[in-house]
């Protein structure tokens, strides 16, 4: 079972200046669960400790650059997802998909369709294919602007952690013209601590509007942050008829 607080705390190392000590010393006082596994590390860095020092085997080194080769290989032989530009009411949406379903949505904001796609490489961490997209992606784009809500049987995001996957989804269950807290999405899916870890997952969102991250805001109701700028998470709310009180 993976803690959330503790993940919410390695993001933050990871995206900014190293928590002090004290952080996680604190969370090991009150969380048995990375207590346990803190311990586990601890009796096995002694026993690693007693251990004599010992040189690598000559073969190491090649069987490593050999392993490497071929995931690189697995990774360029796989099918890449299919990639295009289509046409919307917020402009021009960059959309990935694969057999199981579209994998990716976001704005293209006009950028070259080369840069585009290189960057959803890399937010994907897989290869895409620009290609004529079939019927289905395309019905699949059109039904959302036509009813703000989309069919999730054909969007994709199995390949991120359970508990991302949980919030995206606690999202999608957001009226149009209405918005919810982190703090909201976070009780609903059973971690009431967690409302930075769910803000952490509606970044990671591949499929911005068909998970509508833009309908989640701050406690106090501000609109907070948004991937393609606040500017647009209020337009695309006031087409979906969000009013703020």
């Amino acid at each position: 079972m993976r803690c959330s607080e503790i993940e919410a705390i390695w993001d933050d190392a990871r995206t900014g200046p190293t928590p002090p000590s004290e952080t996680f010393l604190a969370h090991l006082r009150r969380c048995r669960t990375c207590k346990g596994v803190y311990d586990e590390c601890e009796s096995l860095a002694s026993c690693l400790g007693c251990l004599a020092a010992a040189e690598p085997p000559a073969t190491l080194g090649p069987r490593i650059l050999q392993q490497i080769r071929s995931m690189r290989g697995r990774f360029r032989s796989s099918a890449a997802d299919g990639f295009a530009l289509l046409p919307s009411p917020l402009g021009e949406l960059a959309v990935a998909w694969r057999p199981t379903g579209v994998s990716f949505v976001g704005l293209a904001l006009d950028r070259d369709p080369g840069d585009v796609r290189e960057a959803v490489e890399l937010r994907l961490r897989r290869a895409l294919s620009a290609s004529e997209p079939p019927s289905w992606v395309r019905e699949t784009v059109a039904s959302f602007f036509a009813g703000w809500h989309a069919d999730m049987t054909r969007v994709d995001i199995t390949e991120l952690s359970a508990f991302d996957q949980a919030a995206l989804h606690m999202a999608a269950q957001i009226p149009p013209g209405e918005v919810r807290s982190y703090g909201w999405i976070a009780r609903e899916i059973g971690h009431p601590q967690s409302a930075r870890a769910v803000g952490r997952a509606m970044a990671r969102n591949p499929v911005a509007l068909f998970f509508p991250c833009h309908r989640v805001v701050d406690s106090n109701g501000r609109l907070h942050e948004y991937a393609y700028g606040v500017d647009v998470k209020a337009r695309i709310l006031r087409m979906e008829g969000y009013r703020r009180a």
